[in-house]
């Protein structure tokens, strides 16, 4: 399986980071490929290319903003689990739930 995230929060330092990691950790444990990109104080970090985003079974969105670019992801809505990243940093495994 492979797994894409963004992840961002109101002041785009420690929940954006924090959340990434989460979502890594949960997926290295479970032996799933995955890329997360950050959009934090300093701009989008670790941009997904439309070739990550057309390959994922899961998108994941751990926001408390509107994900900038989002419109890379139209063709996708159907993979997209939302989420704030207080939930996925205390619950990684909610990611799954709906899978």
């Amino acid at each position: 399986m492979k797994v894409i995230g963004v992840t961002s929060c109101a002041t785009g330092v420690a929940h954006t980071y924090m959340a990434a990691e989460a979502i890594k950790k949960i997926c290295k444990e479970r032996g799933y490929d995955c890329k997360v990109e950050c959009q934090g104080a300093l701009g989008i970090e670790n941009k997904l290319s439309s070739s990550d985003i057309a390959a994922a079974d899961l998108i994941v969105f751990a926001n408390d903003v509107k994900v900038s670019k989002e419109e890379r992801f139209d063709d996708y809505t159907a993979k997209i689990f939302k989420c704030t990243p207080h939930q996925v940093i205390q619950d990684p495994t909610i990611i799954f739930k709906n899978k």
